[in-house]
């Protein structure tokens, strides 16, 4: 019987290389979900920027419906 050991070789080679390359394509692409991903998507905005939802009842200072909807166009949200 005859052993084809320099095929088995060659597979066994390229079986290497292909999983090294898509172990490495994964983590490229887990840095790169982390890099482009906010650290904290419910964090308290900053400068000018304006939290669009609060929890509680939304009556707040005598406010109106039609107040908090003029604001919500206003910034274009």
């Amino acid at each position: 019987m005859i052993i084809p050991l320099r095929k088995w070789l060659s597979v066994l080679k390229f079986l290497i290389v292909f999983v090294s390359l898509a172990y490495m394509f994964y983590h490229v692409l887990t840095l790169f979900t982390a890099w482009i991903t906010p650290v904290d998507h419910y964090r308290i905005p900053e400068g000018h920027a304006v939290k669009a939802f609060q929890s509680g009842d939304g009556k707040q200072d005598g406010e109106r419906m039609g107040d908090r909807l003029r604001f919500y166009f206003w910034y274009g949200e």
